[in-house]
């Protein structure tokens, strides 16, 4: 017997929460997803048949009840993503098909006009194609403040329908999960009409919200096909590698004879140097004595520059004694007398002793300078640039 499509599409994304959880490797974590890919592909099938979606049809025309449906190639596409693979080849074909559902989704709502223009603009962006790191960050914000916002929306009308579940969903599939109409058939009539408009509400704006994590995904899988294209093929098997394993081990055994040979060599992986003295491996030559060994490992766990041994004042202390430092300067120096002041200011100290040495010595400094311009009159030095 045939589930009804709701139970179906709900136990397909009720396995694909629980894989969600899991690690992708696991057994376990593959028979959900297999289950759930069987499911959501049988809801694939139906909802065309059933011919719910129609290129010729308005949002208006289709029922919240059927809106929901919309979910099933993006549900496709991401329980596709979650599937094992062994080799390359089979990992690019399963993102060729995951591209596939993704971009039938994004087609359905592009035709019913359910993203608004400035989200399409938005999302359709691609960060990976943005040179400047700058504009590539603020681009990721943006989008991310974008997604923030429709999920605080969502949250509060699931507060108004009392639908909060005890903890917050960790995954979209629980989400759309919240979409589906209850199986219970309490007051069914009544409850359609207080919640219909809720629901939809909802529901349009979960659409918005993966619509953009939709983009997202393809952007990352375009990324990674291009890793997988240029990755290099596998070496084929060598002989030794195709013989099976019980036979390799019993050709072994059938031929060893003792007790392998040590190699040798401090370590046990045969000797450092041959007999000419050539290195035949990398090594490490360690000091002898236990306290330069215990110096050399305390030191391997350092920073990888060099400390500061002195504190700043210190540093400036020591260059101020080497006469490295300029002092002075400032309003201070500029009302200080110059030499040729203070010296005419101490000669005209009248009747002493330091006064009459300061008068000599200014009048020899005025003799030395009135000697020196008669022998260089102005303008004599002017040799290359003259008038």
């Amino acid at each position: 017997m045939d589930l009804p499509l709701t139970s179906l599409f709900r136990r397909a994304l009720n396995n694909a929460a629980k894989a969600f959880h899991l690690p992708t490797i696991e057994d376990e974590t593959q028979d959900l997803i297999q289950s759930a890919s069987m499911d959501l592909n049988t809801a694939r099938i139906r909802v065309a048949s059933l011919a719910l979606f129609s290129p010729n049809e308005t949002l208006p025309d289709i029922s919240t009840r059927d809106l929901v449906y919309l979910f099933v190639p993006y549900a496709l596409a991401e329980v596709e993503n979650r599937a094992r693979t062994t080799d390359t080849q089979e990992r690019i074909t399963r993102i060729r098909r995951a591209q596939a559902y993704l971009k039938e989704f994004i087609a359905y709502l592009a035709n019913y006009g359910i993203v608004p223009e400035s989200e399409r603009k938005l999302y359709e962006r691609k960060t990976s194609a943005i040179g400047d790191p700058a504009k590539r960050r603020d681009l990721k914000i943006k989008q991310y403040q974008k997604e923030k916002e429709i999920r605080a929306k969502i949250e509060a009308i699931h507060k108004r329908r009392n639908q909060s579940p005890s903890s917050e969903p960790s995954s979209d599939f629980e989400l759309i999960v919240f979409l589906l109409p209850s199986s219970s058939p309490l007051s069914s009539e009544e409850e359609d009409s207080e919640t219909d408009e809720i629901v939809r509400e909802a529901t349009l704006l979960l659409l918005r919200l993966t619509y953009a994590q939709a983009q997202s995904s393809l952007e990352s899988q375009e990324q990674e096909l291009e890793l997988l294209h240029h990755m290099p093929a596998p070496s084929p098997p060598s002989a030794d590698e195709r013989r099976k394993p019980d036979q390799k081990a019993g050709q072994d055994d059938m031929w060893k004879l003792d007790a392998p040979i040590p190699k040798g060599g401090p370590d046990g992986k045969g000797p450092l140097l041959d007999p000419s003295g050539k290195p035949l491996r990398p090594f490490t030559i360690l000091p002898a004595g236990a306290s330069d060994r215990a110096r050399l490992q305390d030191q391997v766990f350092q920073a990888d520059h060099r400390l500061p041994t002195m504190s700043i004042d210190q540093y400036l202390e020591i260059e101020q004694q080497r006469g490295n430092i300029i002092s002075g300067g400032g309003p201070e120096s500029q009302n200080r007398l110059t030499t040729s002041e203070q010296l005419q200011l101490d000669s005209e100290m009248d009747g002493t002793i330091f006064g009459r040495e300061k008068a000599e010595e200014k009048r020899q400094k005025d003799e030395q300078w009135a000697q020196y311009t008669d022998a260089n009159p102005k303008g004599a030095g002017n040799t290359m640039n003259r008038g």
